[in-house]
């Protein structure tokens, strides 16, 4: 792993939320994405090396929804950049990692990614990234 590629944060509205982030970061929303086959809408915000991505639901039975409901608004993954998604795959599964996804999927910002089950990971939710290159 190479470094924190973001931190997801779930929340129920990103018209609410991006004048939120803006304020407490000082820079605005650089990125707006749907993902359909998750369910969700991004934005993304940068500070200075760091992202920030913020994740509303938009179907009921989304994960986001889901986590929203059980927890509540806060932070739901942190996501790692990574070079080679299916060694590092492999490596985790190797040394006991859950993976949630046997194939990597597309996600938003134009990356490939897998996520680690809670379970094996602290309960933390783990999403590893790798630009997807040319879309």
């Amino acid at each position: 792993m190479q470094k924190i590629e973001h931190i997801g944060i779930a929340v129920k509205s990103l018209e609410a939320s991006n004048p939120l982030f803006e304020a407490l970061l000082g820079v605005p929303c650089y990125k707006e994405e749907e993902v359909s086959s998750e369910g969700v809408k991004t934005s993304f915000f940068k500070n200075g090396p760091n992202k920030i991505e913020l994740l509303e639901a938009t179907r009921p039975d989304s994960p986001i929804a889901k986590f929203i409901e059980k927890k509540g608004e806060g932070i739901h993954h942190i996501a790692f950049d990574v070079a080679d998604i299916e060694a590092e795959m492999k490596r985790l599964t190797a040394a006991g990692f859950i993976l949630l996804n046997e194939q990597p999927k597309r996600g938003a910002d134009n990356k490939l990614v897998v996520f680690l089950h809670p379970k094996s990971t602290n309960g933390v939710l783990i999403e590893l990234c790798q630009d997807a290159g040319e879309s």
